[in-house]
């Protein structure tokens, strides 16, 4: 397989999961790109590593009623209950245009039953131009089906060995940091054949409007994101790390280059960029151009070098104790 380097730095960028070569290690989101051609005026996804499209189930879903989005300090609450157009009008309106861009296109899978994620994905199996797929088993927005699949273990095992008896592409395991410890579902995953581990998705939380003594948020609670969260996620992406083998794509309040190297550096293997999105569609680009400058500056010849590399001086099982 050719390796991808930098034609500019001569920097060794790429990476694969199952055979599937990604150019570097910055993605997108799910849910915070569309599902990557609503922005192609304004920016080129082409220099990501990869696409993360948003959440699709069978049948379209409307989502949440209003209100569903809330401005939180350095972050955003989110209450969109899996909005999405369903398998078939993305398949008949989305995946046409996907085909042609030269990043990977990762499909999000989000369903209530576990026959809904089997149907949906065999669906897509017909289907090119998919690299592969990311499996939503910790929506906190959704009253049935994804949130119990992210908080059983055995349930994340029973789902992601179902799926992976369905297809040969990478199949990537979302998961809830809303337990008491992730590094556990995360091995349930990976001892079902998961290819990779996507950490973390929002944090419950809610916000209150004192005028009216109401919720902000129509559903009450809905999901954190953006900067607030990010020495959270770190932690668990550190406690991941520590518990599996296989790759693990961090997520979590990051807003630049240097949040991006954290995350490489605590032990994922690469990078989602997701509410920041939404203040600057390019960041996910600027964050990729960032991560092949600091390795020019440091005299790094492959990013891979970057990831796991802390230097902790206190040991992992007195850090869990401590949380």
């Amino acid at each position: 397989m050719t390796t991808t380097v930098s034609p500019i730095n001569g920097i060794k960028t790429s990476f694969t999961i199952r055979g599937v070569e990604f150019k570097n290690r910055v993605f997108v989101a799910s849910g915070t790109f569309g599902y990557g051609d609503e922005v192609c005026d304004l920016v080129d996804v082409n220099r990501l590593g990869g696409i993360f499209t948003k959440s699709l189930s069978w049948k379209p879903r409307s989502g949440n009623p209003p209100q569903r989005i809330v401005e939180t300090a350095s972050g955003m609450l989110n209450s969109i209950g899996l909005a999405n157009i369903g398998v078939q009008t993305f398949i008949e309106q989305k995946l046409p245009y996907l085909r042609t861009l030269s990043t990977r296109i990762m499909v999000n899978i989000a369903a209530s039953s576990l026959k809904e994620f089997c149907d949906v994905l065999n669906v897509l199996e017909e289907q090119e131009g998919i690299a592969g797929y990311e499996i939503n088993v910790s929506c906190p927005n959704v009253k049935e089906g994804g949130m119990s699949f992210g908080t059983d273990c055995k349930m994340t095992a029973e789902i992601t060995s179902h799926l992976r008896k369905l297809t040969i592409r990478p199949l990537i395991i979302k998961l809830t940091p809303n337990v008491t410890h992730i590094s556990e579902f995360a091995r349930a995953a990976e001892s079902a054949g998961a290819d990779a581990i996507s950490v973390i998705n929002t944090l419950i939380g809610m916000a209150v409007d004192i005028k009216t003594h109401k919720p902000k948020l129509s559903t009450v609670t809905g999901g954190l994101s953006g900067p607030a969260i990010k020495p959270i996620a770190l932690a668990k992406v550190y406690e991941v790390a520590k518990a599996v083998k296989i790759p693990i794509f961090g997520i979590g309040g990051i807003a630049g280059t240097e949040d991006a190297i954290e995350f490489l550096l605590v032990g994922a293997t690469a990078v989602q960029i997701g509410t920041m999105n939404f203040v600057d569609p390019a960041i996910s680009v600027k964050i990729a151009e960032g991560l092949e400058n600091y390795a020019r500056e440091n005299k790094i010849s492959d990013i891979s070098t970057l990831v796991g590399a802390l230097d902790a001086d206190v040991k992992f099982s007195v850090l869990q104790s401590w949380l």
